[in-house]
């Protein structure tokens, strides 16, 4: 199912749809600033498997993040965070960059492994954070790679649903995508270290 949803101003009664289908375990395809993603509530065992199968990895293995609707919302997926990476995580987000920081209590019991560490994103994208409020607890996320070895990423909706509409439960259109995953920035050892420089500007940031 290909759903339009406005990326500027997206429609209460949509975002609601699309939460309805993450509550009963889907998996959906959503824009966010950077490239389009598959994204699963993370209160959902079954979906974040669905997800790792998605991606051809196992569930140990498995990239994922989770988008938050805001910093506040950190408390419950990582554990306390020094003055000085917060500063950095306040200043870059909403944006286009995926933090990695350490993990707490409930991310293992997410992702069924040993993972210390997490990474998380607060999209500068109406769409992905209007649905994280209106679920009321965070998102995974992983992004979508085109089937094209030569294209990365797939920036149109309507491509991704002929590819693989059929294995989600819903394709959300909010316009054609990125091509630039995000800036991936590793808090977890004290010290800032850029580990894939993206969409998001490292310049004046650390």
């Amino acid at each position: 199912m290909l759903l339009t949803i406005h990326p500027k101003d997206p429609e209460p009664r949509k975002i609601r749809t699309v939460v309805e289908a993450l509550l009963n375990g889907g998996v959906v395809v959503c824009p966010t600033d950077t490239v389009y993603a598959f994204v699963c509530s993370s209160q959902s065992a079954r979906a974040i498997e669905a997800v790792t199968r998605l991606k051809g990895v196992k569930a140990q293995k498995a990239d994922l993040s989770l988008i938050c609707q805001d910093l506040s919302q950190l408390s419950t997926y990582a554990k306390a965070i020094d003055t000085a990476s917060f500063r950095i995580m306040k200043k870059a987000l909403p944006g286009p960059y995926t933090f990695i920081v350490p993990a707490s209590n409930e991310i293992p019991k997410l992702f069924k492994n040993n993972r210390r560490t997490v990474g998380i994103r607060v999209p500068d994208h109406p769409i992905p954070l209007a649905l994280v409020k209106e679920l009321g607890h965070a998102l995974v996320v992983t992004s979508v790679h085109d089937p094209d070895k030569v294209v990365d990423y797939t920036t149109d909706p309507e491509r991704i649903q002929e590819h693989i509409g059929h294995q989600v439960d819903m394709v959300i259109d909010g316009g054609i995508g990125g091509l630039l995953g995000s800036t991936v920035i590793d808090l977890s050892n004290g010290e800032p270290t850029v580990l894939r420089v993206g969409k998001g500007e490292v310049d004046g940031l650390l």
